[in-house]
């Protein structure tokens, strides 16, 4: 059953503050070895691909390292403030993001493109539930403007979720140029000689 409450754990938000630092340090080695091996062993076709793709997932990695931390900190902000109102939204969009990641991460190591595209096709859901719980915030922000900052951090913490589903999305794209060599909709023409110029769709 998805979850439906939203409670605050300020000693899980604290633990993942340093965590994002370790995320990074991660990237960065792996994007050292990706360009070694490129500099050095000169690899063709589809090693090309496997190393491409996996410089721009350690980005996508890093961003949603990021995202976590982002909401990590506002959690503390709000501290035991008392929530608006039970918003459903916000968990599933949070189950929902979490299990996208998880799909594309493992349509990457299984090399499933029928995964990977599944897990393209969930966006549209967490998309809606992110347009929902936009809509009845500001409903609240209008209605009650001691609301307002409240409110606000809610919506940052949706938008960091939302961007966290995109990012899964761009992973599972990046899944499906690996193992096919094609890249999908506006990406397509943007490879030259087996490198992609431009990746993923979106980087905000």
């Amino acid at each position: 059953m998805p979850r439906t409450d939203f409670d605050i754990d300020l000693g899980s938000s604290a633990e993942v503050l340093p965590d994002d630092d370790i995320i990074v340090r991660k990237r960065f080695d792996l994007e050292e070895w990706c360009i070694d091996l490129i500099a050095t062993q000169r690899p063709l076709a589809g090693d090309l691909r496997i190393l491409i793709t996996t410089l721009h997932i350690s980005v996508e990695l890093g961003r949603i390292g990021d995202y976590a931390e982002g909401i990590a900190k506002i959690s503390i902000v709000m501290g035991d403030e008392p929530p608006l109102k039970s918003l459903a939204d916000i968990p599933r969009m949070a189950e929902k993001a979490t299990d996208m990641l998880r799909c594309s991460l493992d349509a990457l190591v299984n090399r499933d493109v029928v995964s990977a595209a599944a897990v393209c096709n969930d966006d549209d859901e967490v998309d809606a539930l992110y347009d929902q719980v936009c809509r009845e915030l500001l409903t609240y922000m209008m209605a009650d403007p001691g609301a307002i900052r409240r409110a606000t951090y809610l919506l940052w913490i949706a938008h960091d979720l939302e961007r966290i589903a995109d990012r899964a999305t761009n992973i599972a794209e990046c899944v499906t140029y690996m193992v096919t060599g094609k890249l999908s909709g506006a990406n397509r023409e943007t490879v030259t000689s087996g490198i992609v110029t431009h990746y993923p769709t979106r980087t905000d």
